[in-house]
């Protein structure tokens, strides 16, 4: 770390010309855009977004140089690094093309930065028991733990220039989500970060918050070289036309746009029944899978949704169970008790398929299953409706980010006057999609993928697996 941080005040303060920097060749001369990275929950992620284990990366940042590489004609290549600063030295130092790290736009740095990605705001968090911060003076005698070289780190650092009994703390190597939870779990006393970190963290650690605002905001910023001026104006022409097109907007929301609609007292709910209800049920969640295809935490999601996990659920307009099925769809799905716990979620994970069917095959995921979903809640009927009028508005009637602006004018008279199936609640299926989302990626972090026992043979068993 020492030599790396040398490295980049050598750069700062000696002004090295472009020349003694060692280039890396043109990206079309080499073949493919080099992308300095590391592993994080918002930019670059391993895994499918969907939760799938086939070693796929994905993530806004991810997505988003995959279409810049289509553009440019040449292939993504991610290189990860242990940290943001060394993913920053690989630019300094004519290893890669680009840093996309979540990096706040820092001109301090000898580096080219490209247009703006998304706003970013940054505070300290600490636990909701712990002393309360009403003003900078609180934080005498405090410890902020702090990435170096993140704004967060120099917005703090300012602080600590007018509080010396403010405490800063670096630690080796270790991301946002890890320090947010070693502060969960008490062995940090405070931690600077940005926003929407925060906001994900505390999904699954509710009982941290937030408890100074740090001063300022910034934009999050591919960094290029300085000398990389053809490049730089293709990157910048390419988040314009993104912005322009809605690009940004939809992998935006695809990625964290439904994060903070869970209120604390929803959250710690959830994480509570996760504890007391769901291992009762977990294996017929594994056979619904097994059956159907559908991660198991996606229809547990939904169940969680519907009833809460509370098999004897029923509404005041006659659904009932886990699934929350209607008499019609229990009988067209053969399901003849909907209280039994593994009737009901074999049939709603049917039914769930059952919808997915009936969407266009060129609906990609993960739209296809939040679609399908607010389906779950309105009618298939209904839905087609809402997707005729998207196409009648100029919408693209394929993505859930376009239809969850459309199905809440179900309920409006000039609307619902054109649609077979009547009015609708188009704005409650939204926000049944939206939590199912939330639920979804929370029991990701928490629970582990179904992995199919293997056969063994039944003889040397004596019985059938």
């Amino acid at each position: 770390m020492r030599t790396l941080l040398l490295s980049l005040v050598t750069l700062l303060v000696v002004g090295c010309a472009p020349k003694e920097v060692p280039r890396l060749a043109d990206y079309a001369a080499l073949g493919e855009l080099r992308i300095a990275t590391r592993h994080d929950a918002i930019s670059y992620r391993e895994g499918n977004h969907d939760g799938g284990g086939d070693g796929r990366s994905s993530g806004f940042e991810h997505d988003l140089l995959l279409a810049l590489g289509e553009e440019l004609g040449v292939p993504v290549r991610f290189v990860l690094y242990p940290d943001a600063t060394r993913a920053l030295d690989a630019v300094l130092t004519g290893q890669a093309h680009m840093a996309a790290a979540g990096l706040g736009r820092n001109e301090r740095l000898p580096l080219r930065w490209s247009a703006a990605l998304r706003d970013v705001d940054y505070v300290i968090v600490g636990r909701s028991d712990g002393p309360e911060i009403d003003a900078e003076a609180d934080l005498a005698g405090r410890t902020v733990t702090v990435r170096r070289g993140s704004l967060p780190a120099d917005k703090v650092s300012r602080i600590r220039k007018r509080l010396p009994a403010l405490n800063m703390h670096f630690p080796a190597r270790a991301g946002d989500e890890t320090l947010l939870a070693e502060l969960a779990q008490g062995k940090l006393d405070l931690v600077a970060t940005d926003r929407l970190h925060y906001a994900f963290a505390a999904r699954i650690h509710p009982e941290i918050g937030i408890a100074y605002e740090l001063p300022g905001s910034s934009t999050i910023a591919w960094a290029l070289a300085l000398d990389d001026e053809a490049l730089a104006r293709k990157v910048d022409a390419f988040i314009a036309d993104a912005a322009a097109s809605g690009r940004l907007a939809r992998l935006a929301d695809r990625y964290f746009g439904h994060v903070r609609r869970l209120d604390d007292a929803a959250i710690a709910t959830f994480l509570s029944r996760i504890r007391e209800r769901l291992p009762r049920y977990r294996a017929h969640f594994h056979e619904a899978e097994a059956q159907t295809g559908i991660d198991w935490r996606y229809l547990a999601a939904i169940a969680y949704q519907e009833s809460h996990w509370d098999a004897q659920a029923t509404s005041f307009t006659g659904v009932r169970g886990l699934m929350m099925l209607t008499a019609d769809t229990a009988d067209r799905l053969g399901v003849s008790d909907r209280l039994d716990p593994r009737q009901s979620i074999l049939g709603g994970a049917r039914y769930l398929n059952l919808l997915m069917e009936q969407l266009p095959a060129e609906m990609a995921e993960p739209d296809r299953s939040w679609v399908a979903t607010a389906a779950y809640n309105l009618g298939m009927g209904h839905m087609n409706g809402a997707r005729a009028i998207a196409r009648r508005l100029g919408k693209d009637d394929l993505s859930w980010w376009e239809l969850k602006s459309v199905l809440p004018l179900l309920s409006r008279p000039e609307y619902a006057a054109r649609l077979k199936s009547g009015p609708a609640r188009g704005g409650e299926a939204v926000v049944m999609t939206e939590n199912v989302r939330n639920y979804h990626d929370i029991l990701l972090r928490l629970e582990a993928p179904y992995t199919p026992r293997l056969a063994l043979p039944a003889l040397r068993l004596g019985r059938r697996d």
